[in-house]
């Protein structure tokens, strides 16, 4: 069975590789949307794969560390694109989480990545 949490932050950054002239080279800012999904067995007695409140206890170090944050001053988020937060993510939350499945970081409505650990 699979189950996710779902988590919002808030952070400014910039993307320092990318091209001259490209609008992510200069700061601005995103309301970021974390999905972490987990897939385990039902435990036939408490009923659940995870407590959703491990999931939260999990996320809530992360989400201080980006938080209303410049990402490009977190070491490991030099370089802070979707793609990076999420691998990013997930090695800080997989060995607290070992049924986690997947990542999923979204910087807009309509644009996000998912990175399953591959």
């Amino acid at each position: 069975m699979e189950l996710y949490k779902e988590f919002s932050f808030d952070s400014a950054h910039f993307l320092p590789n990318v091209p001259a002239g490209h609008k992510c080279a200069h700061m601005h800012g995103h309301t970021y949307y974390v999905k972490i999904l987990l897939e385990g067995p039902l435990d036939p007695h408490l009923g659940w794969v995870v407590d959703f409140a491990d999931v939260k206890n999990a996320w809530k170090p992360l989400e201080k560390i980006l938080d209303h944050k410049m990402l490009n001053d977190i070491p490991g988020l030099e370089n802070p694109t979707a793609e990076i937060i999420a691998v990013w993510i997930w090695d800080r939350l997989k060995p607290q989480l070992p049924l986690l499945k997947s990542i999923e970081v979204k910087e807009t409505p309509t644009t996000g990545v998912i990175y399953n650990g591959k």
